[in-house]
């Protein structure tokens, strides 16, 4: 059990640990992101209670509907509103950059928990796997998510509802993507993989330019 345990929070850990301390500027309250962390694991019962129900329901039509209704909608709406109305005001949210630590934070809250319930299910041979694909996934959604609030909370007013929006429907399209993969291809390794290494140059770019913004903002406050 406890081997099961260890082999499912890991990967998250790590990946939480590595955005955290890319934060060179000013690191968030650890208690504040471990709650975030938090939140996130608590949404996987009611979503898997949600999930369970349009499938038994019949409300699945195709794997389309699958893909961006029963997964990436839900899933990316959730932790996007966990994020909005749990830390978007926040007086800790207070660089670009912090919205990547939290936007990442309830991700792989979520992403965690459902690895942990994944490998109870199916046997710890597929924690690899499940490491590389799926919780890196989730992070990487949440790079993306956190980016964008970041950029809204940082903006004008006029451009921040713009960038509200690209906060939730970014991360919804590509776990929507990600998801459809796995569900049609048969040798889906093949679509996957590049699909992946995208992903992660994405959010690695994000990575920096958020560092940048949070390097400039402080600096052109103390000019003003």
């Amino acid at each position: 059990m406890w081997a099961i345990i260890s082999a499912g929070i890991a990967p998250g850990l790590a990946l939480l640990s590595y955005f955290y301390l890319k934060d060179e500027y000013e690191t968030e309250p650890l208690s504040l992101v471990l709650r975030m962390f938090l939140y996130g694991a608590f949404l996987v019962f009611p979503l898997m209670f949600i999930q369970h129900v349009l499938k038994v329901e019949h409300m699945l039509p195709n794997h389309f509907v699958e893909a961006f209704l029963s997964t990436g909608l839900l899933e990316e709406f959730f932790k996007w509103f966990v994020f909005y109305y749990a830390i978007y005001d926040h007086r800790e949210f207070n660089e670009p950059y912090d919205g990547i630590v939290y936007g990442v934070s309830v991700s792989l809250g979520f992403a965690t928990l459902e690895n942990i319930l994944y490998l109870f299910a199916n046997g710890v041979e597929f924690a690899v796997t499940r490491a590389l694909l799926p919780v890196s996934s989730h992070a990487l959604f949440g790079v993306i998510m956190g980016f964008y609030l970041g950029r809204a909370k940082f903006s004008l007013p006029k451009k921040e509802k713009n960038y509200i929006w690209l906060s939730f429907l970014l991360p919804f399209l590509f776990h929507g993507i990600y998801d459809y993969i796995l569900l049609t291809q048969e040798h889906w390794i093949y679509y996957m993989l590049p699909f992946m290494i995208f992903l992660w140059w994405l959010a690695l770019r994000k990575v920096k330019l958020a560092r940048g913004m949070s390097i400039e903002i402080p600096q052109s406050s103390s000019q003003a």
